[in-house]
């Protein structure tokens, strides 16, 4: 999943991370990124109804996040198969928008709540193996883009190689990773001051 959308007419990187900034949408994501699905599918996997699962993949196919993959015959009607394509999704723009703070922090949001439910299953004991990583730490600037570029290209491979849920030989996994620069308050505070001539005015 990527957090900064091309800009196109009509879109606007607000609407696009407003679609992603649910549970169930980033549930879709992920179950879309192994495998193309039709909504009744979702809904199977994800214990909601039909009804539901269309509206949520509607959002996500508004949005550009997800594609139409094909149709398929279901009891002499058509049903749509969704994906949601890995190499779009990590092919830099050049013309790719930036979006707002308040934007971003709607996805982690859910993304939050994302981890709370998944956190609930997790494996522990001697044959788990994990990792966990939190940190608000100081470096420099080129070591930063170069575990920044690592970690993006892990995630992508993660990614490719995701298959459909319950393939024999695969394991169900969780990964959250959010890295991104942090302000300077004091830095910020210090240029915020009044100069001597702002404080007498």
């Amino acid at each position: 999943m990527s957090l900064g959308d091309e800009q196109e007419t009509g879109r606007t990187v607000t609407g696009d991370l407003r679609a992603l900034a649910h549970p169930i949408r980033l549930r879709i994501l992920s179950l879309l990124t192994g495998a193309e699905m039709t909504a009744a599918e979702i809904a199977r996997e994800l214990g909601i109804t039909h009804a539901n699962a269309s509206y949520h993949l509607r959002l996500l196919l508004n949005a550009h996040s997800i594609e139409v993959a094909g149709e398929e015959k279901i009891r002499g009607g058509q049903a749509k198969r969704y994906r949601y394509d890995v190499g779009k999704a990590f092919t830099p723009r050049g013309d790719q928008a930036h979006p707002q703070p308040d934007d971003v922090q709607i996805v982690y949001a859910a993304l939050a709540a994302e981890l709370q439910r998944r956190a609930r299953s997790i494996v522990t004991g001697p044959a788990a193996v994990g990792t966990l990583t939190d940190a608000e730490l100081w470096v420099d600037l080129d070591e930063w883009k170069g575990i920044r570029d690592r970690i993006a290209q892990a995630s992508e491979h993660m990614h490719r190689i995701a298959q459909r849920p319950h393939t024999p030989g695969t394991v169900p996994v969780s990964a959250t990773i959010a890295l991104f620069r942090l302000q300077d308050d004091a830095a910020r505070a210090t240029s915020a001051s009044p100069t001597p001539a702002e404080e007498q005015a």
